[in-house]
């Protein structure tokens, strides 16, 4: 019933920027957390940055300074503006959304499709 869509992805030098979108859609009572994770080949997946439903972020020490997340709850939309990037932030980018059941009265958790991130050096 819900998906969520990646977008944004691609391929930049290092010191660019990037924006990733993540849209949620179908049967949404209320987006909860939000957040963007990554895993590079060999890796395991890790969290890049969070974003509560009051506002609160927090990001891994690697990016703070140079990544920001922000929501839009409006359009059921989270973003990852990514600055300064390095060749360290290549990887898959997945969203990741905590969304409210009706049914279970629990958040349920959703994954996009990942989108690839290549910074070159």
């Amino acid at each position: 019933q819900v998906q969520l869509v990646e977008s944004g992805g691609g391929l930049v030098q290092a010191g660019g920027s990037l924006r990733l979108s993540c849209a949620a859609s179908g049967s949404i009572v209320r987006l909860v957390d939000m957040g963007w994770f990554r895993q590079a080949p060999g890796k395991q997946r890790a969290l890049v940055a969070r974003i509560t439903s009051g506002g609160r972020t927090n990001y891994a020490d690697s990016v703070k300074g140079r990544f920001t997340i922000s929501r839009d709850n409006a359009k059921n939309t989270v973003y990852l503006q990514m600055n300064s990037l390095k060749p360290e932030d290549t990887a898959v980018y997945y969203c990741n959304v905590a969304i409210w059941s009706i049914a279970t009265m629990t958040p349920d958790d959703y994954w996009g499709q990942g989108t690839q991130v290549t910074v070159s050096s």
